[in-house]
Formats: C-alpha cells, sequence, structure tokens
C-alpha cells in the first residue's frame, strides 16, 4: 500500500461495507435467538447422569411423559367455589392457546384431562395441568409453548371473575417465569450495558465521535455472533439458554471494547511520532496485535475448555462465548481500524477536540522520566513501585488474603428452584400457597426404579427415609390418576423392573428434597443397588454433583491454558508462574467478598454450585488480561532499557486505558444485574468486582511490585535477551 496509496481508502470503504453486512444478517436474527433456548435442568444433564437413566426407563412406564403446571386458589371453600372452579377448568381446557401458529387448545396439549381437587383444610383448589413434555419445550411463532400455555392460563383465570387468587406454579409456571425473565433480554441489558459503557468512554476519551465508532464496532461484532451461534442451537449443536445468551452479550460488548481502547491508545500514541494516520495506524496495529490477540486467546482457550463440562449448559456457553470472543477480537482488529481512518489524511478528527499533534521525527522526551511526566498520576505510582517493589507487592499479597477470609462461609451447596428470582413471581407466591395447603411433593414425586423381585424390600427403605410423606408402587390406576393405594392392581412392569414413587415432605424444587434423594440414594445402597432414582429433586442435585465434578476438571486445565499462552507471549516461564499465582489470589479475594456481601448484604438464600466455577472462568480468563497488556508492554520496554525501567514505563503508558479497559468490563458485567436472576446477579458482582480488584491491585500493585523485585529473573530461562 506504500507503493498504491490509492489503496488505502479503498481498503478503508471495502472493510466498512463488510461488517455492514454482516451486521444486516445478523440484525435479523438478533430478536429470536430466545426462540432456540432450552431453560430446564433436564435438557442439561448428561446422559450417565442417574435422574437421567431414570427418566429414560421410566418414560417406558408412563409413555405420555409431562411437564406439571400446578394451578393453586386460595381463598376457596371447597363446597362453595369447587363447582365454579371445576367449570372454569372445563372451560380453559378448551380456549385456544393465544398467539399459537398451530390453533391448539389447552387440552390438545395437555397428556389428561385436569381435576380441581380441594386441600385437605378446605381453604384452597388445586389442578394439575399435566402438559405433554416434547410439545413443553417446543415453539410456535417464535414463542415457546410453555410461555404460550401460561400465559393462556393465567389469563382465562384473570377474566373468569371469580375473585379469588390463583397462581400458575411447578414446572410449567417457574419455566414460564423464567422465560419472562429474559424476554426482550436483548433490547433491556445491551441498552444498559451500552449506555454505561458510552458514558465511560466520553469521560475517557473527551470526544463526541470516538465513543460511538467504538459502540458501533461492537455492535456489529455482536450481530456476527448472533449469527453463528442462532445457527449451531437452531440445528442442535449446542443447547443455549437464557443465562448462557445474556453473558455472551456481555462478553462481546466488554471485549470488543477493551481490545479499542488498547488499539486506540496505541493508534493515539503513534500519531505523535508519525504525521501520516495510516503509518500511525499501522504501527500501532502491529504493536497491538500481540497482546490483543493473545488476550482474546486466553479468554476463547478458557472458554472452551467448558467443552470438557458435564453439563450441557456450562459446555454449550464455552463455544458461544468463544465465538463472541472471536467476533470482538475480529472486528476490533479490522473494522475499528477502518473506522479511525475515515477521514484519510484528516483522521485525527476523530479524536476532536484533543486531537493528537505531530511532534515531529526530533522530539525527543523518551526517556524514563519524561515518560512517567506525560503519564501525570500513573507515573507517580510507577516510580512509587520502583521505590518500594517489595513492600508494594508483599502489602498486596496480605490485603488479597484477608479479602479471601471470606471463603470460609461460603456457601454454594445450591438454589432451590424457587429461589432463582430477585424478584417475587407468580410462580414463588403460588409455591408458598401450595406447600401450606398440599403434600408439597406430592406433584412432583421421587421416581426409583428397581428390579421387581426386590421391590418390596426397596420400599420399606424407602419409606423409612426421613422426610418421605408417602412410597407406592406405580400401577395402572395411578398412572390414570387414581390416588395411591387404592383398588389391588399389581404394579407396572417393564423388562422385569418396576417403579417406586416417593412423595418428599418438602416441594421437589427445594434443596430439603435434594438431601431426601441423597439419602435415598444411600439407603438403597445394600437394598438394590443397581435402583435409579430420578425425578426433579433428583436432577437438581445430579446437576449440583455434576458441577462438582466439573470443577475438579476444569480450573487446573483453565490455568495450565493460561499459563501455556502466558509462557508464549512473554517467552518465559517465571513471570506467566507469578502471574497466575497472582490472579489464583485475586479470585479467592474476589470470591470471599462476595461471599460476605450475598450472605450480610444482600441476604441470598445461597448460591449456585456453577457460579464459582463460571465466575473463575470469566476472572481469571478476564483478568489475566490486564497483566497481558501491562506485561507485553513491559516485555518490549525491558529489552530495550532493562527490567526495573521497562515495569515503570510499561505501567506510566499504560495505566489509564487498562484502568478504562477494566472500570467499562466491571460496569458491563453489572449490567447483567438488570435481569432479575440471583445466578445472574452473583456472577455480575463476582465479576464486576473482581475486575476491578485486578485493575487496581494485581496489575496497578501486585505484579508490577514482583517483577520489578525479581527483576531480569523473571525472564528464565530467556533472561540473557534482557539488559541489567
Amino acid at each position: 500500500m506504500n507503493k498504491r496509496p490509492w489503496l488505502r481508502p479503498v481498503f478503508v470503504v471495502v472493510m466498512i461495507v463488510g461488517w455492514l453486512a454482516v451486521g444486516g444478517v445478523g440484525g435479523q436474527t438478533f430478536g429470536v435467538l430466545s426462540s432456540v433456548q432450552k431453560n430446564e435442568n433436564s435438557a442439561f444433564l448428561p446422559a450417565s447422569a442417574q435422574s437421567t437413566e431414570a427418566a429414560a426407563i421410566h418414560a417406558k412406564f408412563v409413555p405420555s411423559d409431562s411437564v406439571p403446571g400446578l394451578f393453586v386458589i386460595t381463598d376457596a371453600s371447597a363446597g362453595a367455589d369447587l363447582p365454579a372452579i371445576q367449570s372454569w377448568v372445563d372451560k380453559v381446557v378448551n380456549e385456544p392457546l393465544a398467539g399459537d401458529t398451530a390453533a391448539r387448545t389447552v387440552g390438545d396439549i395437555l397428556t389428561n384431562t385436569p381435576t380441581a381437587v380441594p386441600s385437605q383444610d378446605g381453604q384452597a383448589v388445586l389442578v394439575v395441568f399435566s402438559v405433554k413434555a416434547d410439545l413443553f419445550r417446543a415453539t410456535s411463532g417464535g414463542t415457546s409453548v410453555a410461555q404460550i400455555f401460561a400465559d393462556t392460563v393465567r389469563s382465562s383465570w384473570a377474566s373468569e371473575g371469580l375473585a379469588k387468587p390463583g397462581y400458575l406454579t411447578g414446572a410449567a409456571g417457574i419455566v414460564a417465569d423464567l422465560v419472562n425473565a429474559f424476554a426482550g433480554i436483548e433490547g433491556i441489558l445491551l441498552l444498559v450495558a451500552l449506555v454505561v459503557v458510552l458514558v465511560i468512554l466520553l469521560i475517557v476519551y473527551r470526544s463526541p465521535v470516538l465513543p460511538f465508532l467504538v459502540l458501533a464496532t461492537a455492535m456489529i461484532a455482536l450481530t456476527g455472533a448472533i449469527i453463528l451461534v442462532y445457527a449451531l442451537a437452531k440445528n442442535g449443536v449446542i443447547t443455549l439458554n437464557g443465562q448462557s445468551q445474556g453473558i455472551m452479550f456481555i462478553l462481546v460488548v466488554g471485549a470488543t471494547t477493551d481490545y479499542a481502547l488498547l488499539l486506540v491508545s496505541r493508534y493515539r500514541e503513534e500519531l505523535l511520532h508519525h504525521e501520516s494516520p495510516y503509518i500511525a495506524m499501522a504501527v500501532a496495529w502491529r504493536r497491538s496485535l500481540e497482546p490483543i490477540a493473545a488476550s482474546a486467546g486466553t479468554v476463547i482457550l478458557g472458554l472452551l475448555v467448558l467443552l470438557l463440562s458435564d453439563l450441557k449448559s456450562n459446555a454449550s456457553l464455552g463455544p458461544a462465548g468463544a465465538i463472541g470472543i472471536a467476533a470482538a477480537l475480529l472486528a476490533a482488529l479490522t473494522l475499528l481500524p477502518a473506522l479511525l481512518l475515515m477521514g484519510g489524511k484528516r483522521a485525527r478528527g476523530v479524536f476532536w477536540p484533543m486531537r493528537p499533534l505531530y511532534l515531529g521525527d526530533g522530539d525527543d522526551g523518551q526517556s524514563t522520566d519524561a515518560v512517567e511526566r506525560r503519564a501525570g498520576v500513573w507515573g507517580k505510582i510507577s516510580r512509587t513501585v520502583d521505590a518500594r517493589p517489595r513492600i508494594i507487592w508483599v502489602g498486596s499479597v496480605a490485603l488479597l488474603a484477608v479479602m479471601a477470609t471470606g471463603l470460609l462461609g461460603l456457601k454454594a451447596d445450591g438454589l432451590g428452584e424457587k429461589d432463582v428470582f430477585l424478584t417475587q413471581t407468580e410462580s414463588i407466591e403460588g409455591f408458598t400457597v401450595l406447600q401450606d395447603h398440599f403434600a408439597a411433593g406430592a406433584t412432583s414425586p421421587v421416581q426409583i426404579i428397581v428390579d421387581q423381585n426386590k421391590a418390596d424390600g426397596a420400599l420399606a427403605a424407602v419409606k423409612a427415609v426421613p422426610g418421605i410423606d408417602a412410597a407406592y408402587l406405580l400401577t395402572p390406576a395411578v398412572v390414570q390418576g387414581a390416588p395411591a393405594g387404592t383398588g389391588s392392581q399389581s404394579p407396572i412392569v417393564v423388562n422385569g423392573q418396576v417403579e417406586i414413587d416417593a412423595v418428599t415432605a418438602k416441594a421437589a424444587s427445594t434443596r430439603d428434597a435434594q438431601q431426601v434423594v441423597s439419602t435415598i440414594r444411600e439407603a438403597l445402597k445394600n437394598q438394590a443397588p443397581e435402583a435409579l432414582v430420578g425425578g426433579q429433586a433428583a436432577e437438581a442435585l445430579d446437576t449440583r454433583l455434576t458441577t462438582d465434578r466439573d470443577i475438579k476438571v476444569i480450573i487446573p486445565v483453565i490455568l495450565l491454558v493460561i499459563f501455556i499462552v502466558l509462557s508464549f507471549l512473554l517467552r518465559a516461564l517465571v513471570a506467566p508462574a507469578l502471574i497466575v499465582g497472582a490472579n489464583i489470589l485475586s479470585f479467592a479475594a474476589s470470591l470471599g467478598v462476595s461471599s460476605l456481601v450475598f450472605d450480610h448484604v444482600f441476604h441470598f438464600p445461597g448460591m449456585d454450585p456453577a457460579t464459582p466455577l463460571l465466575a473463575f472462568v470469566f476472572l481469571v480468563a478476564l483478568g489475566v488480561d490486564y497483566s497481558i497488556f501491562l506485561m507485553s508492554r513491559t516485555r518490549e520496554e525491558s529489552l530495550r532499557y532493562g527490567t526495573r525501567a521497562g515495569v515503570r514505563r510499561s505501567l506510566a503508558v499504560t495505566g489509564g486505558v487498562i484502568t478504562s479497559a477494566g472500570l467499562v468490563l466491571a460496569a458491563t458485567f453489572a449490567a447483567l444485574g438488570v435481569l432479575p436472576l440471583i445466578f445472574l446477579a452473583q456472577i455480575a458482582f463476582i465479576v464486576g468486582f473482581g475486575v476491578l480488584v485486578d485493575t487496581f491491585i494485581v496489575r496497578s500493585l501486585l505484579v508490577p511490585g514482583l517483577i520489578a523485585d525479581v527483576d531480569r529473573a523473571s525472564w528464565w530461562p530467556w533472561a540473557g535477551a534482557f539488559k541489567d
């Protein structure tokens, strides 16, 4: 292009037009990504999970598998109100599903005809809508059948005029409320994230133009990621849920902005030394490529390690997030430079009114002192770290260790389904009413598959488990809806096996019910060791156990991947080991403080076991970015000026941009808090707070202090290339 300068503007135009085409295609997919979501636990468990195996055999006992929708009416008299409620039930069964493109009625998607059943205390009435499982998980006109069913039943009751509070709960109600929580996620989440990022960029750049070029790059990168993720989810290659979608959006916006900040900062720096914006961009691009690519590569590889997870929700988040980061990398290195060079020779105008001036070839302000003077407050910090590196890093380690003591009170043993929401929902209100008036576990019993010749002993063992209200063999009469124990029918036998249904005292969606399942499994080890225990509570327990296994496998692999990437980037072994250790300590400190905040400030009921795992993946993979940005510049400067001077210069030069990047990433993750789910609120806080810890303690004090104290030995075993 130096020989053919006319190619430069052509390249800029082609690049912008190409990305706009991607944005046009991706924009059409933008609003329908939620139509390929799956949000039930059963959709994510591995085939080897005991509850998954039990569900497969249970389907042979009850071929028309169903999802319970429990509609509970309170303040209802069994004598006076029951006829009117049953009349409504008969009516709603024949009502068309609102918005269903197949023109089905409520009854068309049910496995049997529902009946109004009064509670024993005579103060409530329960209607069990058994929705066909395959239809429940399907979509119609871009909307889930689960949501259509819930909306139809709820609106029908509201218009009935019986003046009695009615609540749709159970699995159908909870899933419908989950879908509602993620409805419009594309708009709400992005709006909050983009507004926050825009404000920060306006403060950082002090330009009315540049922030919008960065945000445009982020949005177009997101549309490119959506095209691939939608295609993969639609064709069943990955299983996408609402949480994964929200996290992917945040990753793309945050990562694109971070890479943009680093590139723009280096471009502004090079404009001081090169009159041509094209040459300045070429130099900035070459010198930014390695740290940005290493940063993105670390996050991509870290996310892809999630493919080792036995939970499909985690495994699918890996490629979805990796696609998002790859799109962010590609857009930041191609689209953004083209946008910055739109003005040609007058491209400095994008920085207006703070346009960087060309200082000329004679500029000699390259001494370390001169660099620190220009850096302002970060120059003072770099001098302080250089003066007392050991005190700085030891003090930082001590502070992080104190913060990590909060881990002693960490409670990550899981959340019941009724504890997933931050706000009150109809399904949770109904859940409370159901517990007050009915046997909580009757509508979703524990299902035990056992050999026929061991049925009596297994049944006795299950009945003896604390927390079990009743247990009975599954008979044809029970399948048809008759109360357990009525009649004298023999149990259903399939391939020499029978099913025992056990009713828990607590609802299947609670952590107490999970503990009962665990006790049942232990009790059956002697009576029937080959027995399979399934059902809703068992699925929740298996999800937790699978996550525990994932933590033991995934975390060591991610640390190894990060160490390898850093070793290649820095051409050293000591510095990467120090950085990895610092980031482990940073994560422990962030999780420790978060645990205290969740317990004593927000009073959350607990933490999902997957929360620490995903927080580790995001925080360590993303947090190491700032050490990569710092250390890649440190290596560049150390080769010319020596390690101590290299640390001073790199900390002074990168301090402002890395701090801005950290604030942007923390703010974008904080945007997840607008969604009314405890899981995402906890992820948002841990990662957001952790990024700030990485930005202001690890990258600003701990890592520079360590490298300065270890000095040239940091680059072992290739330290010979560096000056003393």
